[in-house]
């Protein structure tokens, strides 16, 4: 376990978190807000903190998976402990558990919230807390390959950012990875900006378009009112719609559009089915609504803001979606499964995730009527490989375990099943709300600390895409790590020997 190797990431990402803190800080500075001290007390302890631990930059660079697997997980949990400080410092949130729970829930892009009047806290706290969003959403150690010279020696540079990006395959999009970490993060803030100036066209003040589009770039979720997008304009609300669904789709797509491959971007299978899957769930909520609703296009207008906020993970509310139909609710909790694309900062299952299970199923069901054909399956009109679709089995038995287990130990506080239910889904899919007792209207300030816990550590997992986190619990990493420190002490004494 190349140990020196990790700590230096994850002092580079102390560093560079209290760096991005400089933005709510100066946020605070110009409304002349107390908060602005919790801020500076915060940033210079990272800044100290991280240059400490990048003094000495190690010799060895290199980075196999299982190393890039430790540091990433390390990474989200030193970059929530630090980035609920100010929270806890400036009493906005006093408690340390209900401030790591806001903070976590913002850089998993959840949402899920333990406050009841979000509408008053201050101007810098409600900006850390919304761009926690942004930089959770296309990942913090993508940001730091962008910004930061490192050996990509052994495909170093790969396995960090396998270990943190979401969906089942990782791929470069030009040669080079650094470069391709810097085009994704050009074309999520470009699109960024791009939903702050449509907002600000519906009359939106440039800091809660700001506060917006981080949240719905990062598909977060964390409002800036107290009941989410209900009391916006039908123009706001299509707007956040439309941005959700495409920040909902594999930036891929995009790259093909910007390099003009339309017939590639067009060509992806992932995206099509992305989009059939939110028009019929549209269609579905749309027809119910209508028996409640008398105008249909307030009917199309929320079922089209809450299927694109589910299935994005995002978890804005344009209405409280816990008073629909029965049909229409079994929809969404669906769609909080589903979830968006690979490449894309939507949380979720991804949706290539899904083609690819039903194409394994009807592949099965095929070999019952013609057990010597070899039919292999297909994606964007290439041959998934079997590592791949073993990969994807794996991955949905393990979420359904922890899914499961997260329940059990969640009902041991005594709330019902729907509160439960949806409460796990909701964090282990970084959704947001649930139904019930977390609900659009309600939050999840009511929980014990021992059931925030458990749903931190869930929102972790599912940001993380399960394996990085669950490494961590495994003795042996533990156990290398001691041997590498071992080894380390015993070649230092062999050249002071020599020397």
């Amino acid at each position: 376990m190349n140990n020196s190797m990790i700590v230096f990431i994850l002092g580079q990402i102390i560093r560079l978190e209290g760096l991005l803190m400089i933005i709510p800080c100066l946020t605070s500075l110009i409304y002349q807000e107390h908060e602005i001290f919790a801020f500076l007390i915060v940033i210079i302890s990272c800044l100290v903190i991280g240059t400490l631990m990048t003094l000495r930059k190690p010799a060895n660079q290199t980075i196999y998976l299982k190393e890039g697997c430790v540091a990433t997980a390390f990474s989200w949990i030193l970059l929530s402990i630090f980035g609920c400080m100010p929270f806890v410092i400036s009493g906005e949130i006093p408690s340390f558990t209900n401030a790591l729970f806001e903070t976590i829930s913002g850089f998993t892009t959840t949402g899920a919230s333990i406050l009841s009047d979000v509408e008053s806290m201050s101007h810098g706290m409600m900006l850390w807390r919304c761009f926690t969003h942004w930089i959770g959403g296309m990942g913090v150690l993508v940001f730091l390959l962008a910004i930061i010279p490192m050996n990509s020696a052994s495909g170093s540079n790969m396995n960090l950012m396998k270990a943190e990006s979401p969906g089942p395959s990782v791929g470069k999009l030009v040669p080079r990875l650094k470069h391709t970490a810097r085009i994704l993060y050009v074309i999520y803030f470009g699109m960024t900006v791009l939903e702050a100036i449509f907002l600000m066209f519906g009359h939106m003040s440039l800091f809660d378009a700001l506060c917006t589009a981080f949240g719905t770039a990062g598909t977060g979720g964390f409002g800036i009112k107290n009941d989410s997008f209900g009391s916006f304009s039908p123009y706001i609300q299509w707007v956040v719609t439309v941005f959700m669904i495409l920040f909902g789709v594999n930036f891929n797509f995009y790259y093909f559009v910007l390099f003009r491959n339309i017939r590639k971007a067009l060509s992806m299978e992932e995206v099509r089915t992305y989009l059939l899957i939110i028009l019929g769930a549209i269609t579905i909520i749309t027809l119910s609504l209508m028996q409640t609703m008398a105008n249909i296009g307030d009917a199309i207008r929320h079922a089209a803001f809450q299927v694109a906020s589910i299935i994005t993970t995002t978890g804005y509310a344009s209405a409280d979606f816990d008073q629909w139909s029965q049909t229409c609710k079994t929809v969404l909790v669906i769609l909080m499964f589903v979830g968006a694309c690979a490449g894309s900062t939507g949380g979720g299952m991804k949706v290539s995730r899904l083609v690819i299970m039903f194409k394994t199923v009807v592949k099965e069901l095929s070999s019952y009527f013609h057990p010597k054909n070899i039919k292999k399956i297909n994606m964007d009109g290439k041959p998934v490989e079997h590592e791949v679709v073993r990969a994807v089995n794996v991955y949905f038995i393990t979420l359904m375990g922890i899914f499961t287990l997260s329940v059990f130990l969640v009902s041991l506080e005594g709330r019902d099943l729907v509160t439960n239910f949806t409460a796990v889904a909701s964090c282990l899919n970084n959704i947001g709300p649930g139904l019930s007792e977390v609900g659009p209207t309600r939050n999840f300030g009511g929980l014990t600390g021992f059931t925030k816990y458990v749903l931190m550590f869930d929102m972790l997992a599912g940001r993380l895409e399960l394996f990085p986190l669950l490494l961590i619990f495994n003795p042996g990493v533990y156990r290398d790590m001691i041997m590498g420190a071992w080894r380390g002490i015993k070649r230092r004494r062999q050249e002071r020997r020599a020397n």
